[in-house]
């Protein structure tokens, strides 16, 4: 195993560990952020997610939303906030919020790590972007 791959690990570990149930997205964030992770990039349908660390890049291959050929539903940045909320109010799993993003038409998003945002895209270029705040851990 890589210096990268164990670091992330380590990382996310702890993350875990440490992330309350409500509001716990900041925490995770904060201790991948402290593990010289820079981005995280999510490719929604693949749930496929990138790590760009200090110690190199690292991706993680869940399980993939769909086989085969599918409509993309169009961006809906309300279903796309209501997925937000119900995740940073502790009412789903991951795996659920991935879902949410997937039906509110999200294809990828992308977390700054050193300024704290996320960004959602959809395939035809709308966005929203959420800032979260900073934590101490």
């Amino acid at each position: 195993m890589s210096t990268a791959v164990s670091t992330l690990h380590a990382a996310l570990e702890h993350g875990a560990a440490l992330r309350p149930r409500v509001g716990g997205f900041p925490y995770l964030a904060e201790s991948l952020r402290r593990a010289g992770v820079s981005r995280c990039r999510m490719a929604v349908p693949s749930n496929a997610m990138l790590y760009l660390t200090d110690a190199g890049n690292v991706v993680v291959q869940g399980e993939p939303l769909l086989t085969g050929t599918a409509d993309l539903a169009p961006f809906d940045r309300e279903a796309l906030i209501a997925a937000l909320r119900a995740d940073q109010a502790g009412e789903t799993t991951f795996p659920e919020f991935v879902q949410g993003c997937w039906r509110a038409g999200v294809v990828w998003y992308d977390v700054d790590l050193p300024g704290r945002s996320c960004v959602y895209y959809g395939a035809d270029g709308d966005s929203y972007t959420e800032d979260y705040p900073a934590v101490e851990i």
